[in-house]
This record gives structure tokens, C-alpha cells and sequence, in this order.
């Protein structure tokens, strides 16, 4: 399957770095340009996408909210 267009405006490509399993979802750490970005899905979906340290992703980040904190004084 192949990506042609998505809604999506925040998309991160990297590379999975390190996949930490679990009986039902599992965390998978994708390094990009900016930084890791972790993401927690089921564990039947990284055994169906054939997911894999060094596999190429894409991250696509989706949210309703952004939430701010104020650091320091």
C-alpha cells in the first residue's frame, strides 16, 4: 500500500528505532530529523504492517488539543 495524499499535516519520516512489545499494544520509537516521536498501537498492527527496527515510517501525528505550560517564573 502505497500513500498518495493525506490530511494529515503533521507527518514526521524516520526510522524505527527500537519497538518495545506487549501482549496487546506495543510502543514504537521512530527517530526523525526532529527528534523521537513514540507511538503506541496494538501489537496484531506492527505484526500486520511488518513493522521492524529500521523500517522506514512515516509518523502521522493527528490532534484535537494542544495544551500549553508555562516554564520558569
Amino acid at each position: 500500500m502505497a500513500i498518495s495524499e493525506i490530511n494529515v499535516r503533521n507527518q514526521f519520516r524516520g526510522k524505527i528505532k527500537e519497538i518495545i512489545f506487549g501482549p496487546v499494544v506495543s510502543e514504537v520509537d521512530v527517530e526523525t530529523q526532529h527528534g523521537i516521536v513514540t507511538s503506541v498501537i496494538t501489537s496484531r498492527s506492527i505484526h500486520d504492517l511488518g513493522l521492524k527496527v529500521g523500517s522506514e515510517v512515516i509518523a502521522l501525528v493527528k490532534s484535537t488539543e494542544v495544551s500549553i505550560a508555562k516554564i520558569g517564573s
